[in-house]
């Protein structure tokens, strides 16, 4: 929806909510081949089957003006106008993830294009060359190309977001959208990746402080590569640009065996980043081999245990033991805990009773666009009012988990 702000003063939030639900509601009921998804705040998802990708184009065409022709004799003020973005794949090409994001590009890009742009992801070159990436990834930081998501980490306790993760993608003008598991293996091989990492330190610092100027002064977390905590020029020019940014508040994500492969520098390095402010947090614990030598030897505030254990808590004998002797050893070595991959009620609920500090999931968020995670923030006093017995931070019907 893209005069919210207008509508909501001319209807007032009830009305203007029942107004998209009832639109909503119409979507749904074009056709058997709708199945609608969730229904947010400014924002209606809704999952569509047909038979081409020139089927899409057609239906979402004449959607587009049934919305219009359907409020035809309504006064102006009180109109709901809509931007519509879509993705669409062969049904048994479709990755759920990249749809969802390639969705998140085309609405994006709608209000440039009549209101409506579709991306057909069956268009992509699925064969990605990793030599032809590599030649086009300092091209790509310089256009522009990169951009962040981010998913939202929960304080249990708190029932509010304590922080984000920032996730980095690539918008490639040719092959579309290419996921950071095809390029960041690249831009290491390259020695691209430190430019990279810094591009991505500066854009967080920018949205970190537009964030604060909104009210919500929360950390931002990026990943920083294992091959940079080596390197002493890299450390050194992130440092310097920490320093000329003092209020922004940091988080970086490092693995295991980051430091596992060079320790005395990782640590001394490490040591550097705490010094200057920054929130240490150990990314996929339990992923690789552990080590308590090290663990104890890091600067770290943060743990955040693997998803593989979480995505079998529920299910497992053995896993909720390790999960918990691994909350329980990180809170006596004076660390919070997050738990990654939180997918189903089940196991956010064993997670509070261990004592976890943290949850980061689809069950809370996937990752999403800087403007969708303010909105979730926004309205997150709303969402948040109790977790005994369904946590209502979670989006309604599972908007934040399908097309």
């Amino acid at each position: 929806m893209t005069n919210f702000e207008t509508a909501r003063r001319a209807l007032g939030k009830n009305d203007l909510d029942r107004a998209i639900r009832t639109m909503a509601a119409r979507i749904a009921a074009r056709a058997e081949e709708v199945e609608l998804v969730g229904v947010g705040r400014d924002l209606i998802e809704f999952l569509l089957h047909a038979e081409s990708a020139d089927a899409v184009g057609a239906a979402l065409q004449s959607l587009q003006a049934s919305l219009v022709e359907q409020q035809a004799d309504l006064p102006a003020e009180t109109r709901l106008d809509f931007a519509i973005g879509a993705a669409c794949a062969p049904h048994d090409e479709t990755d759920l993830l990249r749809l969802l994001e390639a969705a998140e590009v085309a609405l994006a890009r709608a209000g440039d294009e009549g209101g409506l742009n579709i991306i057909d992801l069956s268009l992509a070159d699925r064969c990605v060359d990793r030599l032809t990436l590599i030649a086009d990834l300092p091209r790509a930081i310089a256009a522009g190309e990169m951009f962040l998501h981010y998913q939202p980490k929960i304080n249990v306790r708190q029932q509010r977001v304590s922080s984000a993760e920032a996730l980095i993608r690539w918008q490639h003008p040719e092959r579309g959208l290419i996921m950071p598991g095809d390029f960041i293996a690249a831009a290491e091989e390259s020695g691209q990746i430190g430019p990279l990492t810094l591009w991505t330190l500066r854009q967080v610092i920018v949205d970190q402080r537009r964030m604060a100027a909104r009210g919500h002064d929360i950390p931002l977390f990026l990943n920083i590569s294992g091959m940079l905590l080596a390197n002493a020029g890299f450390v050194d020019e992130v440092c310097e640009i920490i320093t000329a940014n003092p209020a922004a508040k940091l988080g970086f994500e490092i693995t295991e065996t980051a430091v596992i492969r060079d320790p005395e520098s990782a640590i001394r390095h490490l040591q550097q980043f705490a010094d200057h402010g920054v929130v240490l947090a150990i990314d996929d614990y339990g992923a690789g081999l552990s080590s308590l030598a090290y663990l104890k030897q890091l600067p770290a505030k943060e743990l955040k245990i693997d998803k593989m254990f979480i995505t079998q808590l529920t299910s497992s004998h053995r896993d909720p033991l390790i999960v918990r002797s691994t909350i329980d050893l990180a809170h006596a070595l004076e660390m919070e805990v997050t738990a990654e991959g939180v997918e189903t009620p089940a196991a956010l609920a064993l997670l509070s009773v261990m004592g976890c500090d943290l949850v980061q999931g689809y069950l809370i968020s996937r990752p999403v666009p800087f403007a969708a995670l303010c909105s979730y923030l926004d309205g997150q006093d709303q969402l948040v009012e109790t977790m005994a017995n369904r946590p209502v931070f979670l989006r309604s019907g599972s908007s934040w988990t399908r097309a």
